[in-house]
């Protein structure tokens, strides 16, 4: 018997105000507990899109989305407590320090006291940040910006956590330590959703993965039956590139 799925998405649309081209057409699809699933896809292809809406951020033109049996139109305030988001730009105030920055986030979390301050020594310490702690954001590597980012969304201990390109323009070993706990995080039964350009880490990381281009879902499963599927080509990267094209996007 099929798990029950924590994310249903059936016949999602978004239409920006101004423009006649849905930014993401009819999507519909499952997500499964404990999965790490990739949303993969060019720039512009509707992943960032697809995410805001999961989380909650602006409303689907239509559609219908439930998270862990929760509505994301009646019930957006209850989701949020389980869900942690990682945005792909970075979401922190450049004139506090790390630790200041967790405790604003952790606060707006509903977390305070010696609860707070356990649960920030905690990440600090597995990203390797503890003696930067008391050092400005605006004084960090973008590698660093992008740990404490992904604290941020951690301190709540969410049951599923949506990542935006997260690993996007930042030096090898964060993004190892990164990948690193991410995986420790699903072997803990957190559920991840993952958007990503690059492939490589995608098909290592990646349980399922979907690639969407154009608003449109093309190809769907995990990486190696997208490989079996399609036998002609060594890896996920050309894949990808045989179906969404070699044209440059914006």
């Amino acid at each position: 018997m099929s798990p029950q799925p924590i994310i249903e998405i059936r016949e999602l649309t978004k239409i920006y105000k101004g423009t006649e081209e849905p930014a993401i057409r009819s999507i519909s699809l499952d997500i499964y507990p404990k999965e790490i699933f990739g949303l993969l896809g060019p720039n512009g292809a509707g992943k960032t899109t697809t995410i805001s809406i999961l989380c909650g951020l602006f409303p689907a033109t239509k559609g219908k989305v439930t998270i862990d049996g929760l509505d994301i139109h009646s019930q957006t305030e209850k989701i949020k407590q389980i869900i942690g988001v990682v945005p792909q730009d970075i979401a922190l105030y450049p004139t506090l320090t790390g630790r200041e920055n967790l405790a604003f986030f952790g606060n707006m979390y509903g977390l305070s006291g010696s609860l707070l301050r356990e649960r920030i020594d905690h990440y600090l310490h597995e990203f390797g940040l503890e003696k930067h702690a008391h050092k400005l954001v605006s004084k960090y590597s973008g590698g660093m910006k992008r740990r404490v980012n992904l604290i941020a969304g951690l301190l709540h201990d969410p049951k599923i956590l949506f990542l935006d390109e997260p690993t996007v323009g930042i030096d090898v070993q964060s993004r190892v330590v990164i990948l690193e706990y991410l995986k420790e995080l699903n072997r803990k039964g957190v559920t991840i959703i993952y958007t990503s350009h690059y492939m490589e880490e995608a098909e290592h990381l990646c349980s399922r993965v979907a690639i969407i281009d154009r608003g449109n879902i093309i190809s769907m499963g995990n990486p190696k039956e997208l490989l079996e599927g399609h036998p002609e080509f060594k890896n996920l990267e050309n894949i990808f590139i045989h179906l969404t094209g070699k044209d440059m996007r914006d």
